[in-house]
């Protein structure tokens, strides 16, 4: 399971006045909250009235992503950052609200691999034939919904205009938090490999990304598996890879331009590259150690040189002293050792960029 945290939209889909969907949603996200907190989890309520958006009005198909309208955008914007939903539905005439297939049929690409749960209530069937004609649509956008439902019957439920407690109630509406927070992290890798910026990896199934301060738990457990054969083959424990904190590595990821490649939610490799002067600046490469020799360290390295400017003038690196293998690599995709070895014992490679390769 990924370690990023994850955002849940309850959508609160009535717009009637006097709706019971403000309290069921109220009802949810207090009765999930401990579960949520203790699965890194951030259930944000989201109500459809206040979107203020008509009937779509958009020029241009949802596929396109082209939208013209500011209400649009920042719809938009709202559902691209969340991994997962949550619909608060009541049942109008054996269907969905009109507000919920409205708010679904203005996006595209931002609902596609995430997961959906439903909670939904009415009196004669508890809402769930609203439930039954939501899952036609969202299946058709790509959203995923989940098997765990949460169905109130308003007759049993409902006294004086609040929800009467229900043990079981609850129990069933930490269940589906549960389940959709698994399902989230089972579909992450599809929806990275959606987003703007990915690249396709070297490996079959394989995308690389720019890596950013969220995946810090991903590169210190990767660097610790791939600098421990640096620190016996130099002879040092002092590799500051193997002992950064996870601060630490959010920090640099901040400020260096790192990429990483990610197959079926594992970090198989990274780079880091930025620019000082007329220098371009390489290092943190690394690969798991059960896939080197397969060409993916080469794959990253020229990638990370994709980032010389056009007034770059030679592309730095350092690299264990003893790290034969690291230095052969380098050699052989053109760095030159440069007589500089220092205290730390590492030495530094240099390759020239000529006026034809900017």
């Amino acid at each position: 399971m990924s370690t990023k945290p994850a955002r849940v939209l309850v959508l609160i889909c009535s717009t009637r006045p006097g709706a019971l969907g403000p309290l069921v949603a109220q009802w949810l996200i207090e009765a999930a909250t401990p579960r949520a907190a203790a699965l890194g989890v951030e259930l944000v309520p989201v109500a459809l009235g206040e979107l203020n958006l008509p009937f779509l009005d958009e020029e241009e198909h949802p596929s396109s992503g082209v939208y013209q309208h500011e209400h649009t955008r920042r719809w938009s914007a709202i559902v691209d950052a969340a991994d997962g939903f949550i619909a608060v539905t009541p049942e109008y005439n054996y269907g969905m609200p009109a507000t919920l297939k409205n708010a679904l049929d203005y996006l595209g690409r931002e609902w596609a691999w995430k997961p959906i749960g439903f909670v939904s209530y009415g009196n004669t069937s508890a809402g769930t034939r609203s439930v039954q004609h939501a899952k036609q649509v969202v299946t058709t956008l790509r959203l995923v919904p989940l098997g765990a439902t949460v169905a109130i019957r308003i007759g049993d439920a409902v006294e004086s205009g609040r929800l009467l407690p229900d043990p079981v109630r609850d129990t069933a509406g930490v269940g589906l938090v549960d389940e959709l927070v698994r399902v989230a992290h089972a579909l992450r890798p599809l929806r990275e490999r959606g987003r703007a910026g990915t690249l396709s990896g070297p490996l079959p199934g394989s995308y690389a990304r720019r890596l950013t301060p969220d995946d810090a738990p991903e590169v210190t457990v990767l660097q610790r598996c791939c600098w421990v054969d640096e620190a016996v083959a130099n002879d040092t424990m002092a590799v500051p890879a193997l002992h950064e904190s996870l601060e630490e590595v959010r920090g640099w990821l901040d400020t260096w331009h790192t990429t990483g490649i990610w197959l079926d939610g594992r970090l198989l490799g990274m780079v880091r590259a930025r620019r000082e002067g007329t220098d371009l600046q390489v290092g943190r490469l690394a690969v798991v150690p059960d896939l080197r020799g397969r060409g993916l360290g080469r794959w990253l390295l020229r990638i990370a040189e994709t980032g010389a400017r056009p007034d770059c003038r030679r592309i730095v690196l350092f690299t264990g002293a003893k790290s034969l293998r690291n230095i052969a690599l380098y050699q052989s995709e053109g760095y030159q050792s440069a007589p500089l070895t220092r205290p730390d014992g590492t030495t530094c490679l240099i390759k020239g960029i000529s006026a034809s390769q900017r």
